[in-house]
């Protein structure tokens, strides 16, 4: 890698041209050379007890100082994942992303904060979410000999709203309100995200407004018709491919134009820092229950961790309480939409190249010329061509695993955890799922594998009515 583009990398606010507010400019690395091209985007658009609350670790400027800080203690200082991550955002943005790293690292040590934000998530989502033996889906891997593994679900889709995003969306209103911003913006795909930030704007008195492409809002109708019984306001985003990219890309503009008023919740961990780090935080609560729960119910930790991944929020909340535990597998599953040859796919780890999209460098979906690739997936919410930085990072280190299942394997895995244990799951979901079939043949006697079911399919029922022919 040349010199200038180390500079680039080393500290992402150096090294490029600063962005007009109205436009947003990628960056594409070169995978021969190594070298940085600024592009324009195609479409610029036991008894134990578990807080629910911030994980109250160091800063990451305090994290810096350690010479061999653990995994669990990134982002550095400048918001990095090793080369991922940073901020590559207009001027506008930077003294609000500031200013937003420095109420979360003041709210984390904030005792009051804290009782607020473990008492709403208790008696307001429901959690501690349950940590459920499927016993029918056990069965249905057994092999022949009577061995193989025990099948857990992380219960995400009982959460107030249906999916884990409740998590992020209570904890952002609350940081949004210490902020002083009374008008709340978020992006959403398959709506879960969306309906959460109405349904907390709701509880707190915040005016809202979510963007949604307009082929999304036509798949996810209902979400659509929950948002606007919650008091927000949907707007169709139709530029570009009209999905979650798209949507985020106009949140980004509308958070560019009033920074002043307005706090954005996004709803992954993919972003400028620090929402990456900030978004994980606030899911982190996923995994810490699990390992609770684990040491309840069989006396020890999980074997593999398995979870969907789009932007990679509801991964990375089961993933992170265990990525120092080396003897744990974290298995990533992305959306191979008709087939990774078929160029109609979702799968960004699996076959994309490092750029920069929404003010992070990550791995992308992107033609020769660094423009962006239309993604597909059945799943509105894994229909993203990047992800998370820290996943990319994950990916790079070797610590997580990531493969991909087809729309059609989705679909199947849908329909079976329905008929064998009585659980409608998401479609984002059934992606994890589906990999169970390539997952447990493998897998030693005993073993215990956690799938993370992040949400309920109540919202997928019209898409498979078309594709499932009962």
């Amino acid at each position: 890698m040349t010199a200038s583009a180390t500079l680039a990398l080393g500290n992402p606010s150096l090294g490029l041209a600063k962005p007009l507010p109205s436009s947003f400019l990628g960056v594409w690395i070169h995978p021969q050379s190594g070298l940085l091209r600024r592009v324009g985007l195609a479409s610029p658009s036991s008894g134990l007890a578990v807080s629910c609350t911030m994980t109250k670790e160091v800063t990451a400027v305090e994290a810096s100082k350690y010479e061999n800080p653990g995994l669990g203690l990134r982002p550095d200082s400048f918001g990095r994942f090793g080369r991922f991550g940073g901020k590559y955002v207009p001027e506008t943005l930077m003294y609000a992303l500031t200013e937003l790293e420095e109420a979360f690292w003041a709210l984390s040590k904030d005792e009051e904060f804290q009782r607020e934000l473990e008492g709403i998530l208790r008696d307001y989502v429901g959690r501690e979410s349950p940590l459920y033996f499927a016993e029918r889906l056990t069965e249905h891997y057994r092999r022949s000999d009577g061995q193989g593994p025990h099948i857990y679900l992380k219960r995400e889709d009982l959460n107030h709203t249906g999916a884990h995003k409740i998590n992020n969306a209570v904890a952002q209103a609350l940081l949004a309100k210490r902020l002083g911003k009374k008008r709340i913006i978020a992006e959403t795909g398959a709506g879960q995200h969306g309906v959460a930030t109405a349904t907390v704007c709701a509880r707190f008195g915040l005016e809202c407004i979510i963007y949604m492409g307009a082929q999304d809002m036509e798949r996810q109708a209902l979400n659509v018709f929950r948002m606007k019984l919650l008091g927000a306001e949907v707007r169709a985003v139709h530029s570009g491919t009209a999905t979650l990219k798209d949507a985020t890309s106009e949140a980004i503009r509308d958070w560019v134009t009033n920074v002043e008023t307005t706090h954005y919740i996004l709803g992954s961990v993919a972003g400028p820092h620090p929402y990456p780090m900030m978004v994980r935080e606030f899911h982190a609560v996923i995994g810490k229950e699990t390992r609770k729960q684990a040491l309840e119910k069989w006396g020890g930790k999980p074997d593999v961790l398995v979870a969907c991944v789009g932007g990679g929020s509801n991964a990375m909340g089961l993933f992170h309480e265990f990525v120092d535990d080396r003897d744990v597998r974290l298995v990533g599953v992305e959306a191979a939409g008709f087939g990774l040859d078929s160029g109609k796919h979702a799968a960004t780890l699996t076959k994309g190249e490092v750029g920069v999209l929404h003010g992070a460098m990550s791995y992308l979906l992107q033609d020769d010329d660094g423009q962006i690739i239309e993604p597909h997936s059945i799943s509105a919410g894994l229909d993203y061509p990047g992800v998370g930085p820290e996943h990319s990072y994950l990916k790079d280190i070797g610590r997580a695993e990531y493969f991909s299942v087809t729309d059609e394997q989705a679909l199947e895995a849908f329909k079976q955890l329905s008929r064998l244990e009585g659980i409608i799951p998401a479609l984002e979901t059934s992606h994890a799922l589906a990999y169970l079939e390539d997952l447990c043949p493998t897998l030693p006697d005993g073993s215990k594998v956690v799938v993370n079911c992040s949400g309920r399919g109540d919202k997928d029922v019209q898409t498979a009515i078309k594709h499932l022919h009962l």
